[in-house]
């Protein structure tokens, strides 16, 4: 992606902001557009620009609750309702491939929570596609013609995502192996990024999205539906999301997942995912290390069978 392409993808950021706050943003000196990660925006404090070396405040006005209210509108087009499930999550998929977070006061039914109200947090994440990136991963997650069932390892914010959406692409598009049949489980709606039932960033043609729904529910609806060869999920975190992959590898799917974790062995340290590497369903691991020039490579190995 060229530098135009990232100040572009700011842009489309800074349109789901109320006017006030877009034309502040849309102000910004052209070289810190291109490095943006994220705009956030706090009740009653001035609205941040996250880059990669921290949290930048450029800015002296407040945000208020009302701005806040309005963003949702204009994310959702003023049609909340549409988009009940998703803030009831805590998120909301904007047009263009933007994906907005929220905080507020949780409403509360029976121990669960069921919307928000009195925002008091928002954060854009800037939406930037590396198409390519996992090119040349690939074929290393292959044997014998054989897709291995993967997981990606990194530490928060490690550029975990953007890889397994490239990967889930290129498997799709049959780039560097034959094209294979993907249903991603985009249970936050991070990957694909899901709005008004299509995909915003590219997954590719061969990829089905089941979008907003919990990975121990989606998988055995995708087994019995979908006739997948790959099930893609984004950040393995209970146990139930456990049995049902153990479940779909039994059935002959291959599996690509990401999990918090520089290495193998920290992994091994957390007795969920201890459980997970001694069950064997995963065959390769792909670590994602950043390089000083903010670049990151990838390192892949055999997990022990």
């Amino acid at each position: 992606m060229d530098r135009r392409e990232d100040i572009l993808c700011f842009h489309r950021a800074a349109a789901c902001l109320p006017p006030r706050l877009r034309n502040l943003a849309e102000g910004l000196p052209e070289e810190v557009k291109a490095r943006a990660e994220e705009l956030r925006l706090r009740s009653g404090r001035p609205m941040t620009v996250l880059l990669p070396e921290g949290e930048a405040f450029p800015w002296r006005e407040a945000v208020s609750g009302a701005d806040l209210e309005a963003l949702v509108n204009t994310v959702t087009e003023y049609s909340r309702y549409a988009a009940a499930e998703s803030l009831r999550c805590g998120y909301l998929s904007a047009r263009g491939g933007c994906r907005v977070g929220l905080c507020g006061t949780a409403v509360m039914k029976d121990g669960v929570c069921t919307g928000l109200r009195e925002l008091s947090s928002a954060v854009i994440r800037v939406a930037r596609e590396r198409r390519g990136v996992g090119r040349a991963v690939v074929p290393e997650l292959f044997r014998s013609g054989r897709f291995q069932s993967t997981l990606l390892l990194a530490p928060p914010g490690g550029g975990k995502t953007t890889l397994l959406r490239d990967l889930v692409r290129c498997l799709s598009e049959g780039e560097g192996c034959e094209p294979q049949r993907v249903t991603l489980l985009d249970e936050r709606g991070e990957i694909a990024v899901v709005f008004r039932g299509r995909p915003q960033m590219d997954v590719g043609r061969r990829t089905d999205v089941l979008d907003a729904c919990p990975k121990a529910v989606g998988i055995p609806m995708v087994l019995r539906t979908m006739n997948p060869q790959i099930i893609a999920v984004d950040e393995i975190t209970a146990e139930e999301d456990l049995r049902a992959m153990a479940s779909a590898a039994n059935c002959g799917v291959g599996l690509l997942a990401t999990i918090h974790g520089a290495t193998v062995e920290e992994v091994r340290q957390k007795p969920l995912y201890a459980h997970l590497l001694a069950a064997k369903v995963f065959r390769r691991a792909v670590r994602i290390l950043r390089q000083e020039d903010g670049s990151r490579r990838y390192e892949t190995e055999d997990l022990p069978c």
